[in-house]
This record gives C-alpha cells, sequence and structure tokens, in this order.
C-alpha cells in the first residue's frame, strides 16, 4: 500500500494511492499517524473502498502533497553511513551511527518549492532513504528490528554546508524551513523485499550527481532502528533517515555544484518513486 498526504480545505489530509486514484481516508483517519496505528482497519476500509464507486477519490495529477507524514514527533538522521560517502569526505567509518536531527519545520513534499536562505551559499542534495516506524519501539534486537517498520519512503537531507560547519553542531545547516523534502508517499513494508538492497540515484535539472545502493551503508536498518531504540523510545510515525551514498556536491574536486534557485532536484529509490523539490529564491 502507499500512503500520502496533500493539501485540502487548508490542511494536510491523509489518502492511499489506487489504480483510481488517490482515495481520501481522513473521513476515517484524520492523521496518517490514525492510518499507522490503524493499520489493520485500514486495509478493511481500502478493500470496501475498492469495490464502491466512490466520491472520494481524487485524480492524483490534480493535488498539490505534502511530506509523506505529516504529524511526527522524532526525524533522526543518520551522518556518514555509506562507506563511498565516509571515503569521498576523506573521513573514517564511524564506530557507531553518527545521530542528529531535523524538525518539523524542516518537511517538504514531493513536488513542492524550498527556498534557499538569503545568506546561504553552499546549499547540497543527499538522496536518503527514509524508515517510518509503525510501532513503539524500545530496546529491540537486530533481529526483531523490522518487525517495528511500517513502511519506507524516499527523503533528501538538503544541507546548507557553511551553516552545518559553523560550529560542532550540525543543526543549523540541516533544519532549515522544507529542508527535509519527504515523499511522494509511504511504501508499506510489505511491498520492499529488502530495505538494505535498494537502487538510490538523486538528479539535479536531469544530471545524475548520486547512483548507488543502500548495500553501500555501513549499518543497516535492523542495525540502525536497534541502535537507535537502546536509547530512546522510537513512536509510531517517527521518521529515520538513514544516510547518503557517494556523489554530494560537498565531496566534488575543485569547483562544487552547490545547488541555486531554478535547479529541480529528483531523488529516486528502487520501488519508492521519484521525490521531486524545487529549489527558489528565499
Amino acid at each position: 500500500m502507499k500512503l500520502l498526504t496533500f493539501y485540502k480545505d487548508g490542511g494536510l489530509k491523509p489518502g492511499v494511492l489506487t489504480d483510481k486514484g488517490v482515495l481520501d481516508i481522513s473521513g476515517s483517519y484524520p492523521t496518517m499517524i490514525e492510518a499507522i496505528e490503524r493499520y489493520e482497519g485500514l486495509n478493511e476500509f481500502l478493500d470496501f473502498a475498492l469495490e464502491e464507486n466512490s466520491n472520494y477519490y481524487l485524480e492524483r495529477h490534480s493535488l498539490k502533497y505534502g511530506p509523506a507524514i505529516d504529524c511526527i514527533d522524532k526525524i533522526i538522521c543518520i551522518g556518514l553511513n555509506y562507506q563511498k560517502h565516509a571515503d569521498e569526505s576523506n573521513m573514517p567509518a564511524p564506530e557507531h551511527p553518527i545521530l542528529f536531527s531535523k524538525y518539523r519545520n524542516s518537511l517538504s513534499g514531493d513536488g513542492e518549492k524550498v527556498a534557499i536562505p538569503q545568506e546561504a551559499s553552499q546549499v547540497d542534495y543527499e538522496a536518503e532513504l527514509a524508515i517510518i516506524i509503525g510501532k513503539e519501539a524500545k530496546g529491540v534486537s537486530e533481529e526483531d528490528a523490522l518487525d517495528y517498520v511500517f513502511g519506507y519512503s524516499c527523503s533528501n537531507d538538503l544541507s546548507e554546508r557553511t551553516f552545518q560547519f559553523r560550529s560542532g553542531q550540525w543543526l543549523l545547516g540541516k533544519s532549515l524551513d522544507g529542508f527535509c523534502p519527504l515523499g511522494p508517499y509511504i511504501v508499506t513494508k510489505d511491498e520492499v523485499a529488502d530495505p538494505n538492497k535498494l537502487r538510490i540515484s538523486c538528479s539535479v535539472n536531469d544530471e545524475r550527481r548520486q547512483d548507488s545502493n543502500t548495500n553501500d551503508m555501513i549499518f543497516n536498518c535492523q542495525q540502525i532502528i536497534s541502535y537507535i531504540s537502546r536509547y530512546m523510545t522510537l513512536k509510531p510515525g517517527d521518521v529515520i533517515l538513514t544516510g547518503t551514498p557517494e556523489g554530494v556536491a560537498l565531496g566534488y574536486e575543485g569547483e562544487k555544484p552547490w545547488l541555486k534557485a531554478g535547479d529541480e532536484v529528483v531523488v529516486e529509490i528502487e520501488q519508492l518513486g521519484r521525490l521531486t523539490t524545487k529549489m527558489t529564491e528565499e
């Protein structure tokens, strides 16, 4: 199943992508969190709706999409988690996952415009696999970790490098408004055979910049979930960005191809769709 959010009546509504269009489920499931927590009922609801000529189907191309999940407690990010990205950054592979955070203000959806702050001069792209947690997880083992996953999505850990490295804390360069595109939808875990073997890429204005596979992750999805859950309780709807492969602008030798207003950035992950972001001036 593919779940998404879209703008309607001044707010974000949850929906399900079907062959008939996008099914508006907001009447029974007001938020995506409720859809996650009541997923078994959602399956029954969807089966019934598909048999009916429902008025709740919307033409998918007529919608303005929001971030794949709209109401979350935590966005946890993993730094330097691809071996080749660590190599291009001239940094050793970490012994433990490097954790940092983004906030809800940084979320944006497929096709949304993201403004580059006036002070920014080094805006970078980072294609990433996002994990969406489906049930509360505390102290879980690696063997059981994927049992706590609801689904997966494409994400782009947009970063402003001068802000990021202004101090020892990365937060400022990572949590600018709109700097966490997430979408176009959540693909439930039953449709993804192995999240650790997915092709992942990023293009800027149709030029391929990143092209790798999640099998290059230093810490795989199970290890990441288990590690985080040792120290903090993961809740339904929490998002984990699992790191980016090589090919970011920061890793280029010589002149670096930083993002600028007018650029179109596309993150694509096998089985999870295409996430498009349009950069604009603030």
